[in-house]
């Protein structure tokens, strides 16, 4: 029987694929992809010469119909995004939701994220954690920040370079400036960076340094401290 393969792709170094995703991307029928244009330069990096099919948040309501009918007549289809695993803040969940539903095995690969790189590196506590992805831009922001706020356990955050010092401030006015946080930015790539320490010094360094790259979060519980 035909398969959706999930098969998460580098989130900025090329090198952090593995074996088997390079193989199932060669093998299969067909590649679903969040920007084409993007991914080509991936497949081209690795010599791979596969179908691409558009599949993004704003039509895969549209495409999902026709992605099913050709998993049923025996296409084996790879899934990917930009960067990453899909559907960790990405497309993913509504055709995998559908193949589900119809009956049509996946198989998910192990891989990149940035989420877990983060989370590890911050020097807070990673034996338990709340993965929140972004926040509601408008509506229900200030709620879950709230909400936030009373859980037991570190929590990380996705947030664009437009929206991070914003998103700190935010969070300074619920935790206090001397919370502790830690913010990776370029994560795998060539100017990669980690900073850690409290709300109020994260914010003052990144106000007087270039804002570039996707954020990630890592804030602690108000019950934890760094790891000694």
């Amino acid at each position: 029987m035909a398969k959706l393969y999930l098969v998460p792709t580098p989130i900025g170094n090329l090198e952090d694929i593995t074996f088997r995703a390079v193989r199932i991307l060669k093998e299969v029928n067909l590649i679903l992809a969040e920007d084409t244009r993007v991914t080509s330069k991936l497949l081209q990096h690795y010599g791979i010469t596969n179908q691409l099919w558009s599949y993004h948040q704003h039509n895969e309501h549209k495409v999902t119909e026709k992605i099913i009918e050709e998993l049923k007549t025996g296409k084996n289809i790879a899934l990917v995004t930009d960067a990453g695993t899909p559907g960790i803040s990405d497309p993913g969940f509504f055709i995998a939701r559908e193949c589900v539903a119809q009956g049509i095995e996946i198989e998910t690969l192990p891989g990149a994220t940035a989420l877990i790189p983060a989370l590890v590196n911050s020097g807070l506590a990673c034996d338990r954690f709340t993965f929140e992805g972004f926040l509601p831009h408008k509506k229900g922001r200030q709620t879950r920040l709230k909400e936030l706020a009373e859980s037991k356990y570190t929590f990380v955050l996705y947030e664009s370079p437009y929206r991070i010092i914003k998103t700190l401030t935010q969070l300074m006015e619920i935790f206090g400036e001397e919370h502790q946080i830690s913010v990776s930015r370029e994560l795998s790539k060539m100017f990669e960076e980690t900073v850690r320490g409290s709300i109020l010094e994260v914010i003052n360094h990144f106000n007087n340094n270039v804002l570039k790259g996707e954020f990630v979060i890592v804030c602690n519980s108000k019950s934890k401290d760094f790891i000694e």
